[in-house]
């Protein structure tokens, strides 16, 4: 019952060669193949299943580098505020080359906390945002409630993020699938990959059930299944695991009213889209690809948001999904050559949306040049070797 891009692309077959083949028809995959199309590329798009299946059409849309601030992400926060400062060229680009609206929302993220425990520990959370530069403004609980009268007098204080935005994944997935097929990419769905062509030492193409296809690049952008054996050798393995997470999209009225921001607890966020949903995310499950959606998942998403927001009693459910993030070890994206003519681009766990520009157009200077850009070069697959044992001697 998920959302959909409602822009099913027209049925395709893999050609016998392509400059590129990207492997994976999600947000990373559609957005690295128009902006590698833009460069003059010929761009094939293999999706194993339908565009966006993956995570992307699971999405929020979340744009929100404070917010999702936490310890230990230091060392992602220079990409995300670099790719959110790439977000409005992508959108106007995006929005031209598709004719389509993406729903870009700038009124900011409100994080809000109900009681002493919650309000120590979003000091906690300011104080981090402040020591790493972040615009995040603190707010008393009537502060927060002026910005939001809907919301629950027990909301005790919150802060406000100005520069933390979000989109509409539907919107964008369909922008994507009509900008690449205006570049020239061909988007074949239900064409899972079987193996990698490797001739020398080189990645020289892909086989699946057509045969084979013939590429000058591979891209691997396979999102939470780039961790599952089959195409890499062991040498090459990628740790990225599924974390499932479950969602829902309430319809809002007149009558039940909306959020002007995008709204945050400990326990839901909710996202209001100009279309009239409010869409509430999601749950974070370390079970494997077991798809569906489960009572306890959407009750707690469903308290979550009743705590803060009581009008959502009288909303209409209109959809539940689950998805499957695309999670690496230290929950930050690999992006990387991993052998000549093939590139990869996964792993961006909870921030595909806020990440997808600076992939993109890092996947489009490495396959150029050869070399990933400045901002980049922090996310490659080396990082993740284990180091020798030191050695005894005698």
């Amino acid at each position: 019952m998920r959302r959909t891009h409602g822009a099913a692309p027209p049925v395709a077959v893999p050609p016998a060669r392509s400059d590129v083949v990207v492997v994976g028809g999600g947000l990373i995959g559609l957005s690295a193949a128009w902006r590698l199309a833009q460069g003059g590329r010929s761009v094939t798009v293999l999706e194993r299943e339908t565009i966006g299946v993956g995570a992307s059409l699971a999405a929020t849309g979340m744009l929100a580098p404070a917010a999702e601030h936490e310890p230990g992400s230091d060392p992602l926060l220079p990409l995300a505020l670099e790719s959110l400062s790439r977000w409005p060229g992508f959108r106007d680009d995006l929005q031209a080359a598709s004719g389509l609206d993406i729903d870009y929302r700038q009124e900011g993220t409100l994080v809000l906390a109900l009681g002493r425990d919650e309000v120590e520990r979003l000091r906690f959370r300011h104080d981090l945002q402040k020591r790493s530069g972040l615009d995040a403004r603190w707010l008393t609980g009537p502060e927060v409630r002026a910005r939001e009268p809907r919301l629950r007098p027990a909301v005790t204080a919150g802060l406000f993020c100005p520069h933390d935005h979000q989109v509409d994944p539907s919107r964008v997935m369909a922008a994507l699938v009509q900008a690449c097929l205006g570049a020239g990419v061909t988007l074949v769905e239900g064409c899972p990959v079987a193996a990698l062509d490797w001739s020398a030492g080189r990645v020289t193409g892909v086989r699946h059930a057509n045969g084979l296809t013939l590429a000058d690049t591979i891209v691997l952008a396979t999102g939470a299944w780039s961790g599952e054996t089959g195409l890499l050798p062991d040498s090459l393995a990628l740790p990225v695991r599924p974390l499932r997470g479950q969602s829902l999209a309430l319809r809002t009225t007149a009558r039940t009213g909306t959020l002007a921001h995008m709204v945050w607890t400990e326990q839901v966020h909710m996202a209001p889209k100009s279309d009239g949903h409010l869409i509430v995310g999601a749950t974070v499950e370390d079970c494997g690809f077991v798809a569906g959606v489960t009572a306890g998942g959407l009750f707690a998403l469903l308290e979550g948001a009743r705590r803060v927001l009581p009008g959502i009693e009288e909303m209409a459910v209109e959809a539940v999904w689950s998805g499957f993030r695309p999670t690496s070890d230290d929950d930050a994206p690999i992006i990387d050559a991993l052998a000549p003519g093939l590139v990869v681009a996964t792993g961006h766990h909870r921030n595909g949306y806020l990440l997808a520009p600076a992939t993109a157009d890092a996947v489009a200077a490495l396959v150029a040049d050869g070399t990933l850009p400045a901002y980049a070069r922090d996310f490659g697959l080396a990082r993740f070797a284990k180091p020798e044992p030191a050695r005894a001697f005698a």
